[in-house]
């Protein structure tokens, strides 16, 4: 489990194809300084498990994860190349703040970038929106993009052809994760909220509120 609060920028410094998959090996020295085998680390947002460790000639900590076919398919992490930057977390401790939102590292699928509107101290992304996405997302509610924990700012009505969904981004968010190098075309990887993900499968399961019960008994004696 994630917060969404991005520790540092990594770097893919090696690519190598594994079957269907692919193993990438990435430098982190803030995520891998206690990092240990096995241990979840988020990629651009994506859960990944540590299965080596090392380190650059420059003495950057690295360490190794395989992405699976699926996550390929799911994420943006196919579109990366050696030398992109990632957005990387380490799981929550149990004594930990939650800053941002849940997050589990679970890819919904991905967006792109349609346009940035720089605001007085702000920038505000639009994105498109997928209709397997979009009724799982919601004006002033929780989405990760990229790993990111953020607030949706707008969302385009249901009936639009075009579907999009906005958010505005501090400068801090600009400097501290990947998202303020975006430009038009780039896509991101999105999690939506854990929340909307369950109740979008009950009211699927037709699963609701029991109807209230009725009697035509008379009063009890």
């Amino acid at each position: 489990m994630f917060t969404g609060l991005i520790e540092e920028i990594g770097e893919i410094v090696a690519i190598d194809p594994v079957a269907d998959s692919l193993r990438l090996t990435i430098a982190g020295p803030l995520v891998t300084s206690d990092a240990t085998h096995g241990a979840s680390i988020a990629v651009s947002g994506v859960c990944l498990t540590v299965i080596e460790q090392g380190a650059t000639p420059d003495g950057r900590g690295t360490f190794a994860a395989d992405v699976m076919a699926q996550s390929l398919r799911m994420s943006a992490l196919g579109d990366l190349g050696v030398g992109s930057p990632v957005n990387l977390e380490r799981a929550v401790r149990v004594d930990t703040r939650l800053g941002g939102h849940i997050v589990q590292g679970h890819v919904d699928g991905t967006a792109a970038l349609i346009s940035t509107t720089p605001a007085e101290a702000w920038r505000v992304l639009r994105f498109s929106l997928s209709p397997e996405l979009a009724p799982l997302l919601v004006d002033k509610g929780s989405v990760t993009l990229s790993g990111v924990s953020l607030t949706v700012s707008a969302i385009s009505e249901p009936e639009a052809t075009d579907a999009w969904f906005e958010v505005s981004l501090i400068p801090e968010t600009l400097v501290a994760t990947t998202l303020g190098a975006l430009a038009p075309g780039d896509r991101v990887n999105v999690e939506t909220d854990i929340l909307a993900r369950h109740v979008a499968r009950m009211l699927r399961l037709g699963v609701g509120p029991a109807a209230p019960t009725t009697t035509t008994e008379g009063p009890h004696a």
